[in-house]
Parts: structure tokens; C-alpha cells; sequence
């Protein structure tokens, strides 16, 4: 149940980082690549088990 809610809030975190809107033109793609792996390793870690 924990892993679905924090997979859910990190998929959401990782829309709102995209830099698409003009306030955050200027941000790149740094804050989407973060939490795009943040994403990655909690998808490993909760289909192997561990989270």
C-alpha cells in the first residue's frame, strides 16, 4: 500500500518538474532527471520486494 502512494506522489512530483510552463523554462531538465530515477530505483526496489 506504502509503495503504491509513493509511486503515485513521485509520478506526480515528475510532471510537475518537467519544464514545460514558463516559470520553469529556465530549470532544464535537471529536476525531472532526479526525480525521474528517484522514480526508477522505487519501481526496482518495490517489485523486487524491498520497499
Amino acid at each position: 500500500m506504502l509503495s503504491t502512494i509513493l509511486i503515485v506522489l513521485l509520478i506526480l512530483i515528475l510532471i510537475g518538474a518537467l519544464p514545460t510552463w514558463g516559470y520553469s523554462s529556465g530549470w532544464g531538465y535537471g529536476p525531472g532527471g532526479i526525480v525521474g530515477v528517484l522514480l526508477i530505483v522505487v519501481l526496482v526496489l518495490a517489485l523486487t520486494g524491498r520497499l
